[in-house]
């Protein structure tokens, strides 16, 4: 089972809900309109669906009878739509909650942790990431390349670990910094980061010159995994 489904037509407001929910060590996927939404809902098994209603090629309700007649899978609406009716008939379709825009992170938070207890699908920990010929294991806090152990600094190894969480998503330098400062505790400038994703690469890299762990995107950040 995949993470949590976020489809948003707003990308500031599908971003922000994504930022916030990886810090809750969620795993996301964003779709930002009803054609890729409801491919992904037919492809995918999700832990969760946060759904806004008004979408620029269809709507949510839609979207939730399809999810209804594929399974249980929990559904949170999200929408501007705060009128009775529209909350009566995203309930009256099977969603399990309604929440109206603009909304408190802390809320949303709190309301999908709800729901999942409610259906008693609280996510655990990865016990193991892989990323390429990588491999995480986070119960030991060691990182193997081919099964070889590799030796990592504390700080190399919360790095990797941040960006392997998100494999295949873009992280901003500010992004991955902050996450590093909340783990560590410990203060680290843009430098030093630059610094040690260097340090880390000659460690999980064939050729650090060419990463395909840990790839650079320009002007944006970095990315781990395709």
């Amino acid at each position: 089972m995949e993470g949590i489904l976020i489809v948003e037509d707003d990308q500031t407001i599908a971003m922000g809900i994504e930022y916030a929910l990886a810090r809750e060590g969620f795993s996301t996927h964003l779709c930002y309109d009803f054609k890729s939404a409801r491919e992904a809902i037919l492809e995918r098994d999700f832990l969760l669906i946060l759904l806004d209603v008004n979408l620029p090629d269809g709507n949510g309700f839609e979207l939730c009878k399809l999810i209804r007649s594929k399974g249980d899978t929990p559904v949170i609406f999200l929408t501007v739509c705060d009128d009775e009716v529209n909350t009566i008939m995203g309930l009256d379709l099977g969603a399990d909650d309604y929440i109206a825009k603009p909304f408190r992170v802390r809320e949303l938070i709190s309301r999908i942790n709800s729901v999942l207890r409610r259906y008693n699908r609280q996510p655990g920990p990865e016990k193991e990431i892989i990323v390429g010929d990588i491999r995480i294991n986070t119960a030991e806090a060691r990182v193997y390349k081919n099964n070889t152990l590799i030796p990592l600094t504390a700080l190399e190894y919360k790095l990797l670990l941040t960006l392997a969480r998100h494999r295949g998503q873009v992280l901003t330098r500010s992004r991955i910094l902050g996450e590093i400062w909340d783990l560590s505790g410990d203060f680290v400038s843009d430098n030093t980061l630059t610094v040690y994703i260097k340090r880390l690469r000659e460690k999980v890299e064939d050729d650090p010159r060419e990463p395909k762990i840990i790839h650079t995107v320009r002007g944006l950040g970095y990315r781990a995994g395709e």
